[in-house]
């Protein structure tokens, strides 16, 4: 049996949009072994497929074809800690899960390399499959099928708030509001932003966080979908945080904070049910500097 653990994974940070993404210390689990068919069930109280149109599954029985290996099935066990279709890369896991784990139980044929690249393949956009195998801040293209990206740690003084709304927001919905195009000026705000933004949380240039976060691509189409993002970015600077975007495609909200604010989280509750925003998570969490494990068990 393989058991891999992915982290959630936050993408765009605000400027960098399907360019960057890191990983966070939030995990899905996946428990998994040859099987005749689908046995599929969860390890908590997350409904999940137990069909074969199960992502993990179907992920994985695509590495079998491509390796021209027979898929006869697989038992699989899930745990799912990362909340679905909230813009913390809760599909990006399971696409992850499904191709390590497989990998794994077919004596790892293919690199690192290859898992990434068809990964992002399968996915569209590396942003967020590229931090959930590589760990830590990674800035990601994709030129010709191959993804080239480099993965850096982030700065140990830099922590993140999520304020998990309990509505998703589906990526396909959120991309659809997206313009398709932008003009000059606004494309080089946002190239400039997301240069400020991979330096600044590696240095842990804090300071930098508030102008390295703007966009003018993606979160001002966004910010109407998401009920209660107007509030929750202005009460998050209010109480200090350096950089406030949405997560993904959203319905997450991501504030940069510096560790030292230990009490920033549950002031950040109050503060969200004093201005009328009800049924918000957050969790407070740390960037994930080593990405997906894969531990092989018997």
């Amino acid at each position: 049996m393989v058991t891999v653990k992915v982290p959630a994974t936050s993408a765009n940070l605000g400027s960098g949009f399907d360019a960057l993404g890191l990983a966070l210390t939030l995990y899905n689990t996946v428990q998994m072994e040859e099987w005749d068919g689908p046995d599929i069930a969860s390890l908590d109280d997350v409904e999940v497929p137990s069909g074969p149109d199960n992502l993990i599954y179907a992920t994985a029985g695509r590495l079998y074809e491509i390796c021209g290996r027979p898929f006869r099935g697989l038992r699989i066990r899930q745990k799912n800690d990362i909340p679905m279709a909230r813009g913390l890369g809760s599909s990006s896991a399971c696409l992850v899960g499904g191709l390590l784990g497989a990998n794994a139980l077919l004596g790892n044929p293919l690199r690192t390399e290859d898992l990434l690249n068809l990964a992002a393949a399968l996915e569209g956009h590396p942003d967020n499959v590229a931090p959930a195998i590589l760990g830590g801040l990674v800035t990601c293209a994709m030129e010709e099928g191959k993804v080239y990206s480099v993965s850096v740690p982030v700065a140990p003084n830099v922590h993140f708030a999520a304020m998990i709304p309990e509505t998703p927001l589906p990526t396909s919905h959120a991309r659809s509001v997206l313009p398709e195009s932008v003009s000059r000026s606004d494309a080089v705000y946002n190239l400039s932003r997301a240069a400020l933004m991979t330096s600044s949380l590696f240095s842990g240039s804090l300071e930098n966080l508030r102008v390295a976060t703007g966009d003018r691509l993606h979160q001002p189409y966004r910010m109407g979908l998401i009920r209660g993002a107007d509030a929750a970015f202005r009460i998050a600077r209010e109480l200090g945080a350096y950089g406030v975007y949405i997560s993904g495609a959203g319905s997450t909200i991501m504030a940069i904070i510096d560790k030292e604010k230990a009490d920033f989280a549950e002031r950040l509750r109050h503060q969200l049910m004093m201005n009328g925003v009800f049924g918000w998570s957050v969790r407070l969490l740390e960037s994930d500097p080593a990405g997906a494990s894969v531990r092989l068990e018997g």
